[in-house]
């Protein structure tokens, strides 16, 4: 099946803010042949993003940001999420420089290498966001204190923490964890040690 097994009936804009609200009218072809009958779907528009696990090789730290989110608190969890840094891009930028902008802009500090690990969609089924995952390298000796722009109502928290120990700590229940921090902790922890060693080689560490 391909985008050319769907047919748009309609397309209507339901609400538009920071997010938009969009209700298409459509129908699809059947794996068992034929047409589905007409369906409707919400659709949530925001763009596309851009997520980075940051890693330390030399101190073997994971540098992590902590920021409020109304998602979890509406969700009866604690508001305040740990995550990697993550942020949107526009569709003519390219996502490498808006990884190293958003790692300045949320922790102050530079990106010294950078690998892209995978590209995943937030959740299909209501929005088009898609996200490019990358693993990047950093130095944690100053990672720390408040950042992000107050304009946009930023208020983050830096953190460094044990790779071995900041990792478990999003599957033992200790953390909730966003899916595009979860997806690149664990593509971090699949080519850490091989990373780790071309990193450290690089730095002539």
């Amino acid at each position: 099946m391909t985008r050319d097994d769907v047919e748009i009936i309609t397309r209507t804009e339901r609400y538009t803010g920071f997010l938009k609200i969009e209700e298409y009218r459509l129908r699809h072809r059947l794996f068992a042949g034929g047409w589905s009958p007409p369906l409707s779907r919400e659709l949530m528009e925001r763009g596309h993003a851009v997520a980075a696990a940051l890693y330390d090789p030399v101190r073997e730290r994971l540098v992590l940001v902590e920021q409020f989110r109304i998602g979890a608190h509406a969700a009866g969890e604690t508001p305040w999420m740990f995550e990697c840094v993550a942020g949107m891009r526009k569709a003519h930028e390219d996502p490498v420089e808006v990884v190293r902008r958003e790692v300045k802009e949320e922790t102050g500090l530079d990106v010294l290498a950078i690998e892209h690990a995978c590209r995943t969609m937030a959740s299909p089924g209501g929005t088009s966001e898609c996200c490019d995952v990358f693993l990047a390298k950093v130095d944690s000796r100053h990672a720390g204190g408040i950042h992000g722009l107050a304009h946009e109502g930023e208020d983050i928290r830096v953190v460094a923490e044990d790779f071995d120990d900041a990792f478990a700590s999003f599957f033992d229940g200790r953390r909730l964890g966003s899916a595009f921090t979860l997806i690149a902790l664990q593509a971090l922890a699949l080519n850490r040690a091989r990373l780790r060693a071309l990193w450290l080689k690089e730095t002539g560490t």
